[in-house]
C-alpha cells in the first residue's frame, strides 16, 4: 500500500481543484498512482455535484458585458467568499454575462441550455462543483438592448449597475453607473418607487409620529412629510449627485444633456437568507473525519 503523503494529496488538489479529503480517498483508492487519483475524481464530479445542490449559495459574483448597445449583467452564486476568487468560477460568471447578451435566452432554465464552448451552461455548472466542491447556482440576469446607450460599472465583484442613457458624453453614464453603486437608489424617479416599500415607509412614520401627542392634523403633515423626504432619498433623479452634492442627479443630467432612460442594481445576495455555520463543530467534524479516512 503506497503512502498517501501530504505532498501528493497538495500535488492533485493542485491539478483538480478538489477538496482536500476527497484528493486523499481518491489516492487511496488508487493506491497512490496520480493519474488514477485524478482520473477518479473526474468520474465522482457529477455526483459531489448532487451532494452539494442543497446547500445555501448566499455569496457570489456579479458579471457585466456590454457590446453597444446590447448589454447584460448576472448574479452568480457560491456558498463562501474563497470561491469568488476562483478564475474558474470568474470565468464562468463572465461567459454567462456575454452569453445572455447574445443569446437572449427567456429565463435562467434557457440560459443553463446555452453553450458555452463545447459544454452547456449547467454542464459546466455541474463539472465547477464537482471540482471545487462547492454548490453555485445562476440566479438571475437582466437585458438591455437600446437605441440609446450603455453604461456598465462593478464595486469589486458584489455590486454591479447597468445604465441605459441617452447623451454625448459616455462619462456621464459612467458616472451615474458610480453613484447608484455608492447610493442604492430603489427607482429612477419618486413616481417610481414601488408601493409596498411606500406603505411600509408609512406604517413606520405614522408610528413615530403618533407617539409625538400632537394634534391629528399635525401628525398627519408629519407623517406625509416623512413619506416624502423618503420618496426623494431612494429615488435617483431626487438624490444629491455624489460628485457634487451642491447638485441633484436630475440637474446634473439637464446640465449634460443626458437621460437616463432606466437602470438595474444587483448586490450579491439580496435577499437570499445566510446559513449561519458553527465554525468550530465544522473543523472538529473535519478532523474526525480525517481520522476516520
Amino acid at each position: 500500500m503506497a503512502a498517501i503523503t501530504a505532498a501528493l494529496v497538495g500535488e492533485l488538489r493542485a491539478r483538480t481543484d478538489a477538496p482536500m479529503m476527497e484528493c486523499k480517498k481518491a489516492l487511496t483508492e488508487a493506491d497512490g498512482d496520480m493519474e488514477r487519483a485524478e482520473e477518479i475524481l473526474r468520474v465522482k464530479l457529477g455526483s459531489k455535484a448532487s451532494k452539494a445542490a442543497s446547500r445555501v449559495t448566499a455569496e457570489g459574483v456579479i458579471a457585466t458585458y456590454v457590446s453597444g448597445n446590447v448589454g447584460a449583467m448576472v448574479e452568480v452564486n457560491c456558498e463562501t467568499d474563497f470561491v469568488t476568487k476562483n478564475d474558474d468560477f470568474l470565468g464562468f460568471a463572465n461567459a454567462l454575462a456575454k452569453a445572455v447578451a447574445e443569446a437572449n435566452p427567456a429565463d435562467v432554465a434557457a440560459l443553463s441550455a446555452v453553450k458555452l464552448g463545447d459544454k452547456t451552461a449547467e454542464e459546466t455548472r455541474t463539472e465547477l462543483i464537482g471540482r471545487i466542491g462547492e454548490n453555485m447556482s445562476i440566479r438571475r440576469f437582466v437585458r438591455f438592448d437600446t437605441t440609446g446607450k450603455l453604461a456598465a460599472y462593478l464595486h469589486g465583484t458584489r455590486i454591479g449597475v447597468i445604465v441605459d442613457f441617452d447623451g454625448a458624453e459616455d462619462q456621464v453614464g459612467k458616472d451615474v453607473a458610480m453613484h447608484i453603486a455608492a447610493m442604492k437608489p430603489v427607482s429612477l424617479a419618486s413616481s417610481d418607487v414601488p408601493a409596498d416599500l411606500i406603505a411600509k415607509e408609512r406604517s413606520v412614520a405614522e408610528q413615530k409620529a403618533a407617539e409625538s401627542g400632537k394634534p391629528a392634523d399635525i401628525v398627519t403633515k408629519m407623517v406625509e412629510g416623512s413619506v416624502q423626504k423618503y420618496l426623494k432619498e431612494v429615488s435617483l433623479l431626487n438624490q444629491p449627485f455624489v460628485k457634487n452634492d451642491k447638485q441633484t442627479v436630475e440637474q446634473m443630467l439637464k446640465e449634460a444633456k443626458t437621460t437616463v432612460k432606466s437602470f438595474t442594481m444587483y448586490v450579491v445576495g439580496e435577499g437570499i437568507e445566510k446559513k449561519q455555520d458553527d465554525f468550530a463543530a465544522e473543523v472538529a467534524a473535519q478532523v474526525a473525519a480525517a481520522k476516520q479516512a
